[in-house]
């Protein structure tokens, strides 16, 4: 087949972030190739997330190989501006690839190993808003657990209601809502998604206007400018995130949200090996400190509408930047109860709630 290097190359670029980092199954280190009627078909898969995609292609015979797959990306990129060659000789098991005056020998894995992966029903497919559904995944995502120990809690909780999409995702110490008002029909869906494939749909979704959703029984599948993004359904039961949210506060302070979240950033700076980020509520004052043993100390203060007697409450330094970075609103809701029960975030509008639970503190 001969095709294009740039148009190789960027797909490539796609689709190889489905290639999987585990190197004990070899194949799914590898992209398969399949090369029919005027296109070459790519393909990788980590058996979580599945990314497919198309490049027009000058086609002399079809087939199909399995070559390694981070590898073939370096190539593609390294390659001159010149046409891409691609011969599969399987006597030899390698794929020859060619451009102008460069020539690579790639050994090829078993095309027979590569999984068989869930076909795209293009007649069953809804169309969503790319804007509502990327900025719903990226106020949430970050909340989601990277400890497979606990596989629900790795993803994302996925409602479509008449009207909006709510997505929930909690790692046990924080917890993030948000819902978003859209004018498509929607499907009734109510599913877990890996976080990791919402992700990676919003970076494949980049310069679509919309994305394309199938649902399967085990499956959802994502389209948006010619890629196709498959990814598994997560069992079990995902936690009753209304429970968690507490009805009442004995605080409720309006704050300045990027003035609040650079004091946060600059004294997350002494906040190391696990310390704390503390903040001590007085009358008419918020003060921010984190104190690391043989490291260093650090304090900021800046107005806050408080009244009554002294509250310090601890968190973690990251929790809480990413809560104050993920509302989207100039002035801030900080709602509070003791130091010992979760604080929530939230922004002007309805739409969005951050939970963090806080830390203990010493003293």
């Amino acid at each position: 087949i001969t095709v294009a290097k740039e148009e190789l190359a960027g797909k490539l670029a796609i689709v190889a972030r489905g290639v999987s980092a585990r190197t004990t199954v070899l194949v799914l280190g590898g992209i398969q190739l399949r090369a029919e009627e005027g296109q070459l078909h790519l393909a990788a898969t980590d058996m979580e997330v599945s990314l497919r995609a198309a490049v027009d292609a000058q086609v002399a015979d079809e087939g199909t190989v399995v070559v390694p797959g981070r590898l073939l990306l370096d190539i593609a990129r390294s390659l001159p501006d010149n046409d891409v060659t691609i011969e599969h000789k399987p006597e030899e098991a390698v794929v020859v690839v060619t451009a102008g005056n460069a020539n690579y020998r790639l050994h090829t894995y078993s095309a027979e190993d590569f999984p068989r992966l869930p076909e795209v029903n293009t007649d069953a497919l809804y169309a969503i808003e790319r804007d509502a559904l990327v900025e719903t995944v990226a106020r949430v995502g970050r909340s989601a657990s990277r400890d497979e120990s606990r596989p629900v809690l790795t993803g994302i909780l996925v409602r479509f209601e008449p009207g909006r999409i709510v997505m929930a995702a909690t790692d046990s110490y924080r917890l993030a809502v948000k819902e978003t008002p859209v004018e498509a029909a929607l499907p009734d869906l109510e599913a877990i998604i890996p976080a990791r494939a919402l992700q990676e749909l919003a970076r494949i979704a980049t310069g679509a206007d919309e994305v394309q959703l199938g649902l399967q029984e085990n499956h959802v599948v994502f389209g948006a400018d010619g890629t196709w993004l498959t990814t598994r359904r997560i069992d079990g039961q995902f936690p009753n995130y209304r429970q968690l949210l507490p009805e009442q506060f004995e605080y409720e302070l309006s704050l300045p949200r990027e003035e609040l979240l650079e004091v946060v950033r600059r004294v997350s700076l002494m906040a190391q090996r696990n310390s704390p980020l503390r903040l001590r509520f007085a009358d008419g004052d918020l003060t921010v400190s984190a104190v690391t043993q043989d490291v260093g100390e650090a304090r900021e203060s800046l107005p806050a509408p408080f009244t009554g007697e002294p509250m310090e409450i601890g968190f973690n330094a990251e929790f809480l930047r990413d809560g104050l970075d993920s509302v989207d609103s100039e002035t801030i809701k900080f709602k509070l109860i003791s130091p010992l029960r979760p604080a929530v975030l939230e922004g002007e509008a309805d739409d969005y709630v951050y939970l963090i639970m806080p830390i203990r503190l010493a003293g």
